[in-house]
């Protein structure tokens, strides 16, 4: 370990300051500032019936100016993510999550799954926060470990592979997902008729064609994608709201989805995701992937088992294919598996 500048090992944190721990981690390019200690838990829920739900109403209401303290300037930046950590809520789960970005909090975030699972596997930290000193379980080999998540979406359970004391990769179960609509259109103010599909992988998105809007989906062409993909979020959201048959807390769109060619060797295909406030992701999405599965599925484009590989704007790649099949209220459901990695980058 490197020694401590002169001057820097004396410094000690001022009487009075709010003490916060968090481990920086990115998952295939995707920022994820895994909050371990120092977040306030009041309104956990106690038991199962409450859900990780209500305790992201109770931090949405009392600790926003925290979530804003943690992502944005000067410790943070326009497009960074992160998670607090906290003990399970179900009986099959190990840890739980909250997760938020530049605009609140979020209900489920497939990359923030694989970099979570990753930091809390890596450092060992698992079976601290579980509050029960339980290990996380044994996976399907030998050097596989497998954690599960309760997240405001519900249980997600995570498989890393374990290559000694790193993470080689994780997969993840996610919450069932479905669509919701296909083929819609809306006029878009300064875009014109936009076609797309609503679809739910622990969060709603508009799904567009870049191809059928003339947008580029590579880094140089950001900006434009931030603004057509804010003006389609607000336009659905205001002319077809989503609603989710469990809960409230999950009916709002959560973002737009464009759609394109891969450009990597083995790819199927493209996501870039704009969500929250214009924030983009530098990952593939992995609750964008599980929507799109429900999508190929319900179109008859993609069979259970078949693995398709998704890039992001960097041409970073997640895997996903489907492993079941389910029902959410009226809705045919599938139940995802995506797949991808991740890195920690700092303690701060």
């Amino acid at each position: 370990m490197t020694d401590w500048p002169d001057g820097l090992e004396q410094w000690v944190t001022p009487e009075g300051w709010k003490k916060i721990l968090a481990v920086d981690a990115h998952a295939e390019g995707e920022p994820l500032r895994v909050i371990v200690d120092g977040f306030p838990h009041d309104g956990f829920p106690r038991d199962a019936r409450g859900g990780v739900r209500a305790w992201r109403r109770a931090a949405r209401e009392r600790h926003d100016e925290l979530r804003r303290a943690l992502l944005w300037e000067p410790r943070g930046h326009a497009d960074m993510y992160g998670c607090v950590v906290g003990p399970p809520v179900s009986p099959d789960a190990d840890v739980s999550v909250l997760v938020i970005h530049n605009a609140g909090f979020s209900t489920m975030c497939g990359h923030g799954v694989i970099a979570v699972t990753t930091v809390l596997l890596e450092t060992g930290l698992a079976s601290r926060v579980s509050g029960e000193g339980v290990d996380p379980g044994q996976g399907e080999g030998d050097d596989e470990r497998s954690l599960g998540i309760d997240t405001p979406a519900g249980l997600v359970v995570a498989h890393a592979a374990m290559e000694g004391k790193r993470v080689a990769g994780v997969r993840f179960r996610n919450v069932p997902s479905f669509v919701l609509r296909l083929d819609a259109e809306v006029d878009v103010p300064a875009v014109g008729p936009v076609r797309y599909d609503l679809a739910y992988g622990g969060a709603f998105y508009a799904y567009v064609s870049a191809e059928a809007l003339g947008v580029e989906l590579s880094p140089a062409e950001v900006p434009r994608l931030i603004e057509v993909g804010r003006s389609i979020k607000a336009t659905v959201q205001r002319a077809d709201p989503p609603s989710h048959p469990d809960s409230d807390d999950l009916g709002f769109l959560y973002g737009t989805i464009f759609v394109g060619e891969g450009r990597v060797p083995g790819s199927h295909s493209r996501n870039v995701c704009v969500f929250a406030d214009g924030e983009v992701d530098r990952s593939p999405t992995g609750t964008g992937v599980s929507g799109r599965l429900a999508l190929h599925h319900a179109r008859g484009e993609l069979e259970e088992g078949q693995r398709i590989v998704v890039e992001s704007v960097l041409g970073t790649r997640f895997s996903g294919r489907i492993v079941g099949r389910s029902r959410v209220g009226p809705h045919d459901a599938v139940v995802p598996e995506v797949g991808g990695r991740a890195w920690i980058t700092g303690v701060n």
